[in-house]
């Protein structure tokens, strides 16, 4: 098959977006399919065509060759549609398109919109349960919310990460058979139990991997630390370490380990290239994943192929990863205290910690791996593209209109 998987962003706006492209592009070539990725090109000096990893790597030249957020991306998207378009009316064109976070599935079914050619659609997250689960802390743009409304309607299939999007798809509109749930993968060549391991001391350690932002849940663990006794508390990311004096996230939860009385067991790393990350994994006994929203689970996947168990919130796709009382702990959202007490019972619990360990491995392989999730999207595009000829064949997709401004988004 010929594929195009549409991006939008380049490599370092969205990294876990961009690392899962880059994965599923390369699995998808080394089956024997004829992939190319289209990424917007973000820096002057980058070429505009790369062969990375068995499959071609196209960055369109829209905008400014300059880092945007997304919000400053928007307007540019009709653009990129229209380029990507005019690419695939040459010599090579997609037998079927697969669009990458809402910017990037707009792109794509803008561009083929007046053709047969199928268009698949991963969100990665949904600004409608962003704003659910965040409430006043969603910082998303105004107009994502309507225009993910739009591009369901313009899509042929969507597929999700976890059974909560699953859910949340069908209520915005989608029919259940228009949903796939394929889940992320790991790399378990990378994450695995043995290798080295970061420094520690003798205390007990917990892990929590993830952004340095407001709803990343490291003000819960903060807080539940009061209650897991003498061990520590590591928080990796956000920007580099020597960054971290003056980044206000970073200060905050600073002064509330130190007002909570737990200063001394708190402990922030900074940023931590991904291919160092399983160093850290498996320098914990426990990895706590608390995010108030997760839509891949990513993190609680790649502590788990380390072979260590996950204390997490029942919630996206860490209540899909995380099988309770099997290869961790799963608790509600926001009960900090449960999430307290439930650390510190698994810390003293040495055989309880070692059997979740290995079951938590072994989950990994039989039902993470990347080879599985570009299986299950091959079998996908074939179908996909099956339905469509020839009798969808003179039906164009729905115009997508990209607006640039509106105003703000209200919780549904």
């Amino acid at each position: 098959m010929r594929v195009g998987l549409v991006c939008a962003h380049a490599g370092p706006s969205t990294i876990g977006t961009h690392q899962h492209v880059e994965r599923v592009a390369a699995e998808l070539a080394a089956r024997g399919h004829d992939v190319r990725v289209y990424e917007r090109r973000d820096e002057p000096d980058q070429p505009e065509v790369a062969e990375v990893g068995g499959y071609r790597l196209e960055r369109v030249p829209i905008g400014p060759a300059s880092p945007l957020p997304t919000a400053e991306l928007v307007p540019y998207v009709t653009d990129l549609g229209g380029w990507l378009a005019r690419q695939w009316s040459g010599a090579w064109a997609p037998e079927v398109v697969h669009g990458h976070y809402w910017v990037g599935g707009l792109a794509a079914a803008h561009a083929v919109r007046e053709t047969d050619i199928p268009v698949v659609q991963t969100f990665h997250s949904l600004g409608v349960e962003q704003l659910r689960h965040l409430g006043s802390r969603y910082d998303g743009p105004g107009e994502r919310i309507p225009l993910e409304r739009a591009l369901i309607r313009a899509v042929d299939i969507a597929v999700a990460q976890c059974n909560d999007e699953v859910d949340e798809l069908t209520r915005m509109g989608l029919q259940r058979t228009s949903v796939a749930m394929v889940p992320t993968g790991v790399d378990t060549e990378q994450f695995h139990p043995d290798g080295e391991a970061a420094p520690r001391d003798q205390r007990a350690r917990i892990l929590s991997v993830g952004g340095l932002a407001p709803g990343h849940g490291q003000e819960d663990l903060i807080r539940a630390m009061r209650l897991v006794g003498d061990a520590e508390l590591v928080i990796a990311g956000g920007p580099p370490a020597e960054q971290l004096a003056d980044h206000a996230e970073a200060r905050r939860l600073r002064e509330l380990a130190e007002h909570t009385g737990v200063g001394e067991q708190v402990k922030l790393v900074g940023a931590v290239p991904h291919d160092q990350l399983a160093t850290w994994y498996r320098s914990a006994d426990v990895v706590a994943c608390t995010p108030h929203y997760a839509s891949a689970g990513r993190v609680s996947l790649e502590a788990m192929a380390c072979g260590v168990p996950v204390v997490g919130y029942a919630m996206g796709g860490i209540a899909d990863a995380v099988v309770d009382e099997v290869t961790g702990k799963l608790i509600p959202p926001g009960d900090v205290r449960t999430l307290g007490v439930t650390l510190r019972r698994l810390l003293a619990d040495n055989a309880g910690r070692f059997a979740y360990g290995h079951a938590a491995v072994d989950r990994v392989r039989c039902s993470y791996t990347w080879e599985r999730t570009a299986g299950a999207l091959e079998r996908l595009y074939e179908r996909v593209i099956g339905r469509r000829r020839p009798a969808e064949a003179a039906t164009p997709a729905p115009t997508v209109e990209v607006v640039a401004e509106r105003g703000p988004v209200e919780a549904v």
